[in-house]
């Protein structure tokens, strides 16, 4: 009941892309250019490991988890129906089951974790237990054939609706991800909540699927089905796969073949590895084809300039001349004052300030809600949902800050990108920025409000103290007078007890207002502080990556184009039978890499 993660094509295609490469590689080895064969190493290592995420998302209790261990065939994932997910989960290919912490602190930190006890780390427990502080998720590996080719299935907490602080991180993690299973229950069609959240995922991950779960449970799944295709066909459109989890665990324990078929997983098995893991198969090949092609031509350059300096001597001259006029402009490439060198430092700065205003502008708003949102309500009743809509809030405006600054810096790679014809295209847009989601549990809500409205006690006691004082001050009134007020007095100070009693509620009222607004402050300026160095230092790494990156293939092209000058140089000072015999040679090194350089093209142009 596994299956492989890639069809047969996509197999194929990165057998012969990884093919290409080792004939890049060796080519690289024998005409001396470890620079290039470097960069094909690199490429090489991504061939033999392509890395496929498949994210899992949807309302809490909808049967994620149940899902998961139904496409790998086991058990692994937590399924509890008094507690939810809490942690990410990963599930990757290893030799042997185990597991693993991650740390949001420290991407590379790693913790072994006895595989028995995932279940105790993941999941979310009424009794109070709390998740290990700095724990990002767990990582486990499985020896399951379906994720042998770089399959990871990332099993994430509810999504608790649109504005809720997981929706936000599902919605980043959804970003990063090659595809994405919406999970739903056949209990009822879509929600409003639902709906928004799947036109937001798709926005950042165009390969979408909406799952339905629990067919064995629900008989009238077919008429959720029908509507909710109705519902995603007015929002967007995208194809929709019921499932029976419990069928499909069945199925594999029992290799029943027709169970399998009743569960609807042979469906979704072949989107996960026909359409998201064939595609990213297929993408990567592609890329490192076109890298291929490149490098291929760099080097044909190099020999066809002394290819022309040898068949024609007098013309060597102008080989030379030409290769020196080249060689002025990859120097001018390599200089500070370079124009892709502006292009990335001016485009950096810019995006910098335009990073920090719209996180700034977006903070106010929500201070301008909160303040508007306090004002009607009062923060003895109601402070703990106003501190989940706050977080809620903030979580969601953070995912739109960070979007922006990752669709800002691709725009930023394509321009510099412009400046060097030879780069490697669409390797460059993979750029790596975190998920500044997780930074806003670093800023907690300290509202220090004296919450607690006065006590039954206290109250007489306000009201007593008013009514002693309004009735002495008009029994002495009446006194100096000549007018005795009698009971008319103990009304008149009731009256005021009242009154002296309703001015005090209103005054401790508008001071918890206003502090609940002061925390409100604090607490944003705190997250402003933490993502606004965060965004800062994930600009200066884009920053170093792509000014590494373009300042490496100005040092290839610049040793290419060295090479290409010495040889046609020296083509000058050769006899006629030595040109004869190194133009036997050029021709055929340069019909070898032409012949590789067409396969390469023909898995790019595929």
């Amino acid at each position: 009941m596994t299956a492989k993660t890639t069809p047969p094509d996509a197999d194929s295609t990165l057998q012969r892309a990884t093919q290409i490469v080792d004939l890049a590689v060796r080519a690289c080895e024998a005409y001396d250019r470890p620079d290039l064969g470097g960069r094909l190493a690199t490429i090489r290592h991504t061939l033999s490991d392509p890395v496929v995420h498949v994210v899992v998302v949807g309302e809490f209790k909808q049967g994620k988890s149940s899902l998961v261990n139904a496409l790998v065939g086991t058990k692994i994932c937590p399924v509890d129906d008094d507690v939810a997910t809490a942690l990410p989960t990963y599930i990757r290919h290893g030799p042997q089951p185990s597991a693993q912490l991650l740390f949001s602190d420290d991407p590379a930190r790693r913790e072994p974790l006895p595989i028995d006890q995932v279940q105790d780390v993941v999941l979310e427990r009424a009794t109070g237990d709390a998740t290990p502080p700095g724990i990002a998720g767990v990582e486990v590996r499985l020896p399951r054939n379906i994720l042998s080719n770089g399959l990871v299935m990332v099993d994430t907490p509810g999504v608790g609706g649109l504005g809720s602080v997981h929706a936000a991180a599902s919605l980043a993690a959804a970003s990063m991800a090659d595809a994405l299973l919406f999970v739903t229950d056949a209990a009822q069609e879509l929600t409003r909540s639902e709906l928004d959240f799947l036109r937001q995922a798709h926005e950042v991950c165009p390969t979408v699927v909406c799952v339905i779960t629990k067919t064995d449970f629900y008989p009238h799944w077919r008429k959720i089905r029908d509507l909710d295709e109705g519902h995603l066909r007015r929002e967007v459109e995208m194809p929709i796969i019921p499932v029976s989890s419990a069928l499909r665990l069945r199925a594999v324990a029992g290799n029943d073949k027709e169970l399998n078929a009743e569960s609807g997983f042979p469906d979704l098995v072949k989107f996960v590895t026909q359409r998201v893991a064939g595609g990213a198969a297929t993408r990567v090949a592609t890329q490192a084809a076109a890298s291929v092609v490149g490098i291929c031509e760099q080097m044909e350059n190099q020999f066809k300039a002394e290819h022309a300096a040898l068949a024609d001597p007098e013309a060597a001259a102008t080989v030379v001349a030409e290769l020196n006029a080249v060689k002025q402009r990859v120097e001018a490439l390599k200089a500070a004052a370079a124009k892709w060198q502006q292009t990335l430092s001016d485009g950096i700065s810019d995006l910098n300030a335009d990073v920090d205003y719209d996180l700034r502008g977006r903070l106010r708003r929500i201070l301008e809600e909160a303040d508007a949102a306090i004002e009607e309500i009062d923060p003895a009743d109601a402070w703990d949902e106003t501190e989940r809509w706050l977080q809620a809030r903030v979580s969601n405006e953070l995912l739109a800050n960070y979007m922006m600054l990752r669709d800002r810096a691709m725009s930023l790679s394509d321009d510099v990108a412009l400046h060097f014809q030879e780069a490697a295209g669409e390797v460059l847009r993979h750029v790596a920025i975190p998920d500044p989601v997780p930074l806003v549990g670093t800023a907690q809500v300290d509202h220090k409000i004296e919450l607690a409205k006065m006590k039954l006690g206290k109250q007489a006691m306000v009201a007593l103290k008013s009514a002693y004082g309004g009735a002495l001050m008009f029994v002495m009134l009446g006194s100096l007078t000549g007018i005795a007020l009698g009971p008319i007095g103990i009304g008149i100070g009731l009256v005021m007890g009242r009154k002296g009693l309703r001015e005090e509620k209103k005054r401790q009222r508008v001071n918890r207002q206003n502090q609940a607004k002061n925390a409100v402050r604090r607490y944003c300026d705190e997250v402003s502080f933490v993502m606004t160095k965060d965004s800062r230092d994930t600009l200066r790494r884009i920053q170093r990556q792509l000014r590494d990156h373009y300042s490496a293939l100005a040092e290839e092209l610049s040793r290419s184009n060295a090479k290409a000058l010495a040889a046609a140089s020296e083509a000058a000072q050769r006899t006629k039978a030595e040109r004869e015999s190194r133009l036997r040679d050029l021709n055929a090194e340069l019909d070898r890499l032409r012949q590789l350089r067409e396969h390469a093209t023909a898995i790019v142009g595929a």
